[in-house]
Order: structure tokens, then sequence, then C-alpha cells
């Protein structure tokens, strides 16, 4: 049987199965409805005007001396922490791969740093940055008697951002190494060159694509972080913190529609150049699996300098995140160092047990409906083959590009007063829907990544046979497919929680006084200068993320991947 005919087959098997049809039918509507539907909007908000298209809206954005300001400050701090974040995730991973660590404490402490950004909130960094060396700092101050200090701006939103960011870029990274045939560079090192040159002239050339795959990422991320610009950005504005104000401040809804769909053009730029340039070239640089074993880097004049620099970075990371529950035990930040818990009795007196408690039941609810969502599309896209199946992807993968405080602004405008301001869809604006619904779409991409990597490893044959059996397509799914990828359902169910639980950017322009967010809370005590409460709320929610990726770690342990015994 060709290809042709094949497709053809899988064609004809999708039309006759009621309940495929039904879901796709269903994803379908949902992607474009909370994806699309929001940003189309954005879109028209920005260009129609009195019942005609114009561009008079652009111009009247594009001549704000605020706007063009935060335009160029978006750009110049998002490839100052896309660079130094590459350079710093490739130093730390070619010390993984390469460098013989003579430690082991090391290896752990990397493991720690690689993880604590990704189930941390997103503007931890920044308190911890104002607590040691803000004006009252316990470094500028304390330490170094520094009254004048001033880490708000540029340098600070960099630090922060390069921080959070690097880890990523670190993983990324680490991963491409490790593919990289050890002969290629063992065969110029026997031709005479040095280290620098074998990794100058073999290493660094076939890891170009995937550098600039790790920039872009870390570019899309800073450009679309919104709680760090915040906190410690000052008089330093960027788009993200631009356009909440344009609506919070300025009540000028089409004004941040416009200013929305230039920062959405930039990410969305930088993530096709991302994913379908760069992911092709990395794939076709790469030689895969390696051939042989390869030889750790011994050489003190080498693994010295590395290894101090990449511990040196670990051990300022950790000692960042550890002044977080300092903060929060400490009397008043700056001026008594006492230790106290009044902190933690102020926030559960005044709204901190209902903060957890409405933001741990939406991340609850939320994160099921996200893993399964995933799955079953990485489940289309790999495993079928229908008209349709391409935009799905698209859809799902799009809500990566878009900043969560674009989509805050998309949703305010297509569920308030667009196409839906009346009818069934009318009811979900400023209720916990919308907010349940923004945190699966942005979730999703992460999870659909990790569905379609783990059926791309399942045989075909193995679902064929339950089809040959008689079973339907919801049968093979939940009875076959999917207990072979719960390692993955499990972690996209986790990775939802933790994403969600700690969301701020579109969540912070979404939250009614109905629904008491933690990460607002933090927000707002932390712009009010309040930092041992927003330490105590920080602390107790890294606390439950951490319990929630433990108790998923524990999970898998015992209901993992299952595990076949073969009988002689």
């Amino acid at each position: 049987m060709n290809r042709r005919q094949s497709a053809s087959l899988d064609r004809k098997k999708f039309l006759h199965d009621p309940v495929m049809l039904v879901t796709v039918v269903i994803l379908i509507v949902a992607l474009l409805l909370f994806v699309l539907y929001p940003l189309v909007i954005l879109l028209m908000d920005s260009v129609w005007e009195e019942g005609h298209i114009t561009l008079a809206i652009f111009d009247r954005i594009l001549h704000l001396d605020r706007f063009q300001v935060a335009f160029v400050n978006t750009l110049r701090a998002g490839v100052l922490t896309a660079l130094i974040s590459t350079l710093l995730g490739l130093m730390f991973a070619y010390v993984d791969v390469y460098v013989k660590l003579r430690f082991k404490i090391l290896e752990k402490l990397f493991g720690v740093v690689s993880l604590l950004p990704v189930v941390s909130p997103p503007f931890v960094l920044s308190l911890s940055m104002i607590c040691l060396f803000g004006r009252s700092g316990l470094i500028t101050r304390q330490l170094l008697h520094i009254y004048d200090s001033n880490i708000y701006g540029l340098f600070g939103i960099v630090v922060t951002q390069t921080l959070t960011f690097f880890p990523v870029c670190y993983l990324m990274l680490r991963g491409l190494l490790k593919n990289i045939d050890p002969s290629l560079e063992e065969a110029s090192r026997d031709m005479g060159g040095t280290r620098w040159q074998v990794f100058t002239t073999v290493t660094l050339p076939l890891m170009l694509p995937g550098l600039g795959n790790a920039f872009l990422v870390t570019f899309i991320e800073s450009a679309a972080d919104f709680a760090n610009p915040m906190l410690i950005g000052g008089d330093y504005d960027t788009l993200a913190t631009t356009i909440y104000l344009q609506i919070t401040g300025a009540y000028d809804k089409q004004g941040a529609a416009a200013m929305a769909v230039v920062l959405l053009s930039i990410t969305i730029l930088m993530f096709v150049i991302q994913k379908y340039y760069l992911e092709s070239k990395t794939a076709a640089t790469l030689t895969g699996k390696a051939s042989r074993e390869r030889v750790p880097i011994t050489d003190k004049s080498v693994t010295v300098p590395l290894t101090i620099l990449c511990a040196l970075t670990s051990v300022f990371v950790v000692l960042m995140y550890a002044m977080v529950p300092m903060g929060a035990l400490f009397k008043l930040w700056g001026r008594n160092y006492s230790l106290t818990l009044d902190h933690f009795k102020y926030i559960f007196s005044y709204g901190g047990l209902r903060a957890f408690k409405d933001s741990a039941l939406l991340s609850a609810i939320a994160a099921p409906i996200t893993a399964i969502m995933s799955m079953i599309i990485a489940y289309l896209v790999v495993k079928r083959k229908f008209k349709g199946r391409g935009l799905i992807e698209l859809l799902s993968m799009l809500a990566m590009a878009v900043p969560g405080t674009v989509l805050g602004v998309g949703y305010i405008r297509g569920f308030s007063n667009g196409l839906f301001h009346t009818g069934f869809l009318q009811g979900i604006y400023g209720t916990s829907a919308i907010l349940i619904i923004a945190f699966v779409v942005r979730s999703l991409p992460t999870g659909t990544r990790s569905g379609i990597s783990a059926l791309r490893q399942i045989d075909k044959s193995i679902e064929e046979s339950a089809y040959d059996m008689g079973a339907g397509s919801g049968k093979v799914f939940m009875s076959v497919t999917l207990p072979l990828i719960k390692d993955s359902f499990f972690s996209g169910l986790v990775t939802a929680f933790v994403r969600s639980i700690t969301a701020i950017s579109a969540v912070i322009l979404l939250v009614t006084p109905r629904w008491n967010m933690v990460t607002v809370q933090i927000n707002s005590l932390a712009e009010k200068g309040t930092y041992g409460p927003a330490c105590a709320y920080a602390t107790i929610l890294i606390v439950v993320v951490y319990a929630a990726v433990a108790l998923m770690n524990l999970f898998i342990k015992h209901f993992g991947t299952s595990k076949i015994r073969r009988e002689d």
C-alpha cells in the first residue's frame, strides 16, 4: 500500500469515527474562540474606529513618547537578557557535559538552580534584589553602608530576568551538547588543536542554531515578562507594563490594544523564526546519539575557572531565593532584623487563606483540563491524519508566543464588549471561568510539546492492534495510548498547576474582587513597599509548589511507566 492509499484509508477511518469527529470539532472551536478570537479582536480594536478601518489609533500610539520609550526599552532589555542568559546557559551546559566535576555536591547544586525558576513565582528574584541590594538592602545598607543604592531600572530587570531564564537555556543547550559526536572533536584534538580551537571551530559551529534558538526563546520570555519590570523596573517602562498602565491608568482600551498588537507582532516574529527555521536547522546540524563515550575534560586550566564561575553563580542564585523566607521572618527589613512570625499572621488575618484557597482551587481545576487537552491534541497531531490537524497544532502552539498581558487585554476586549458582550459567553467575563480558561491557554503549549515527544516513541502497530479488535478511538486512547504516556500526562498535570498558581501577567488584568489570587496579592504588597508580607506570601507559595512537584515525583515513582514482566 502506497502513502496516498494509506492516507486515504486513515481519512476514511477518521470520518467514520463519531467520537473523534466530535472531539476535533470541539477542540477547533475552543482554540478558535479562546486563542485566535481574542487576538483578532485586538487587531480589530487597533484599526477600527467610528465604523471604519483606520490607522489613526496606531498613529496616535506610535507618536506617544511613553510608547516609543517602552518599545526601545523592551528591545534593549530583551537583547541583553537573551545574550547574557544564553552565554550563562552555554557555560553551565558545557561544564555539565564536558567537564569532570570533582565534587558531587556541585552536580546537585546545578540541578537545584535549574529547577528553582520553574517552581517559583516569576517575581521572587525581584523581591530578593530589593531586599539585598535596595536602599534598605541587607548587603548595600547593612554590610557596605551604601545608603543611596539604586537597583531599579534596566540593570535590575536584566539581572532578575537573566537569573530567571538562563536555566532554561542551560537545559536546552545541555541536550544539544550531549548529541554532538565526540569523535568530531577528538579528530581536531588529534590534529594538534587546542581546547579553545576545538571549541571555536568544531563545537560552536555545530551549536549555532541551538544558541540562536535559546537566544530567541529567552528574548520572547523577556519581552513578555510583566512581573519583574513591574516590581523592579522603576521608571524604566517596558511594553508589558505600559499596556497594563494604559488600561488601568489611562483607561485607554483601544490604545492598549494597539500596543498589545505591537508586542504580539514582536513575539510572534521571534516565535516563527525560532519554531520554523532554527529548530529545523538544529535537527539537521546535530549528528544524533553519540557514537562513543565522551572523555571528560580534566585540564585544570579549563575545569577550575569554569567550575568556579558556575559555582559562584549557583550560590548567588540560591542566596537570592533564600532571601524570600528570610524576608518573611525579619521584623522590619532594613531596620529591625529580629525574627518574628507577624508577617505570616498578618496575611492570614487579611484574606491570605482565601487567596491560597482561590488560587489552588482554580489551578487544580485548570491543571487536569490542560493535561487532558494537551494529550488529545498531541495524539491527533502525531497519530491521526485529517484536514485541520495543522490548524490545531498551530493554534495550540500560538499561545506560547502570546504574552500574558496581551492575552489579558484580548479577553477583556473580546468577552466584555466584543462579539460576545451578550449571549451565552457574556457571563464568563469577571468570573472564575475566564481565569481558568486563561490558565489552560497559557499552559497548553508546554503540555502539547511534551505529549508529542512521548507519542512519537510509541509504535503505531500497538494501537492498530486495538483497532483491529474492534475498539473505537476513545477506547484506544483511554486504554492503550494514555497509559503508555502517563508519565508525560502527570508531568503536564503538575506543570500546568505550577504555571497556573504562579501566573500573574494575564491574571492581574482579569481578576475581580470575587476571586483573590496569591500572585496579585504579592504584586500589590510589593508595589506598596510592604516586603515582609509579600515575602511571606511568596514563601508559602513556593512551599505549595514544591509539595506539588514532590507529590508528582512520588506518584510517578510508584505508578509511572508500566513495567512489562517477562516470563521465560
